[in-house]
């Protein structure tokens, strides 16, 4: 469990308190991290290859740039607009809903944020109080228990492992339950495994939550980044009865390469919606009006340009798993979607390495970057000590030296 946010110590007068207890007990995101610090790298003239960052490897759709370029010309976007988004914006996400996951929605139940990240922050600070419990399975995107702990609430961590394909079982839900429990964090497809729930799994689980009256916040970011015969399933779809008390988060930057452009959006019900935006109207006013239109022009268009994505992405994914499994004492199950794959090294943990004995991920990470100029993140950001996560969103080239690197190190591994 991830405690609450902490209280200032009282000994100490407020006007000597550098950063708020709140805020300083925040961690800075561990895969931003892995990948400025290869960048650095990089631009020193060291040839580090980088596995860290979630982004595909693909320019935005020129069509979408097009779109930009033209409403930086146009003086009304020159002004503020609605904090909650563009209208027109808000209708095409309703539409584009309802044509890729089935989901009937009105506008008035979309808000337009800055990036799936202030998506899920504000959903969490609409429906938490202080000491609400958030049911997370691990492992988890790094953001998530950040966000609920700002928001006041508290994480339980419900572990799955490479022996489920890292998905939990409704009794390990179950056992989580507590009767400070409000909301169940679901993701399907996940960061950092890649895992995909079957639509039988996912009525499982959304009946559960609705048997008990919880709330689901889903995050639908990787929705069609999915291979062979998995199937992206949206909860509030699979499960109508728990419609009023769901929260979907989703956005733009996967799907049509716009990590960048920071738009994102949260769908749910219209009062939760309208706090989230008075919120929002507080913390940052209205999205980029440029972003927003490139947004329109991307949700409104056709999918060629992820389905272009996606064939790129399952050839490496397939490549990569076959080559980590070729390390001793490594295991990868086989993502189902996204873009990661999340191998197990704990039989590589505590073995002879080039004069050190990693006994941690951190440290494994770490040394694989020191010798072989490969930047990869450490299970302990996603709440599971002892694994790797991967992204195979870069070039063929570049994957296939950067496992052939951590092939040669880790094969050097002895007792």
């Amino acid at each position: 469990m991830t405690a609450a946010t902490p209280h200032p110590d009282p000994s100490i007068r407020p006007a000597d308190r550098r950063v708020s207890a709140r805020i300083g007990a925040i961690a800075e995101s561990a895969t931003l991290a892995v990948d400025a610090k290869a960048k650095a790298l990089k631009a020193a003239g060291r040839p580090v290859i980088g596995f860290g960052a979630g982004e595909p490897d693909f320019p935005t759709p020129g069509y979408i740039v097009d779109a930009a370029v033209a409403a930086c010309r146009d003086p009304k976007n020159h002004r503020y607009t609605p904090a909650g988004g563009l209208p027109e914006l808000k209708s095409a996400i309703a539409a584009k809903t309802l044509r890729d996951s089935g989901w009937a929605v009105d506008a008035s139940q979309v808000l337009v944020t800055n990036g799936g990240k202030q998506a899920i922050y504000e959903a969490f600070a609409a429906i938490l109080d202080p000491g609400d419990e958030v049911v997370v399975p691990a492992p988890y995107w790094t953001t998530y228990p950040e966000s609920i702990q700002l928001a006041g609430g508290v994480a339980v961590e419900v572990v799955a492992d490479e022996t489920t394909g890292y998905k939990v079982s409704v009794e390990q839900l179950e056992a989580a339950r507590t009767e400070n429990t409000k909301v169940l964090l679901f993701v399907s497809p996940s960061n950092p495994t890649g895992a995909v729930y079957s639509r039988a799994e996912v009525e499982a689980v959304g009946r559960w939550a609705a048997e008990h009256g919880l709330w689901v916040l889903t995050d639908e970011i990787y929705e069609h980044l999915v291979y062979g015969d998995a199937e992206f399933v949206s909860l509030p779809v699979a499960v109508p009865e728990l419609a009023d008390k769901c929260i979907v988060v989703n956005g733009v930057a996967k799907t049509y390469a716009m990590t960048g452009w920071r738009v994102g959006w949260v769908i749910g019900p219209q009062d939760v919606i309208k706090a989230a935006t008075n919120l929002q109207s507080h913390a940052t006013s209205n999205v980029s009006n440029v972003a927003q239109v490139a947004a329109l022009a991307a949700v409104s268009g056709d999918l060629s340009a992820v389905d272009e994505m996606r064939t790129a992405f399952d050839r490496r994914r397939q490549t990569i798993v076959r080559m980590l499994n070729e390390i001793p004492g490594v295991v990868c199950p086989v993502p189902e979607g996204a873009f990661y794959a999340y191998p197990s090294v704990k039989g590589v943990l505590g073995k002879e390495l080039r004069g050190q004995r990693p006994q941690t991920s951190a440290e494994l990470a770490s040394l694989i970057l020191d010798e072989v100029e490969v930047a990869v993140v450490p299970g302990e950001a996603f709440g599971t000590p002892g694994y790797l996560r991967l992204s195979y969103a870069l070039g063929d080239e570049d994957l296939v030296e950067g496992v052939s690197r951590l092939q040669k190190l880790l094969s050097e591994a002895q007792d």
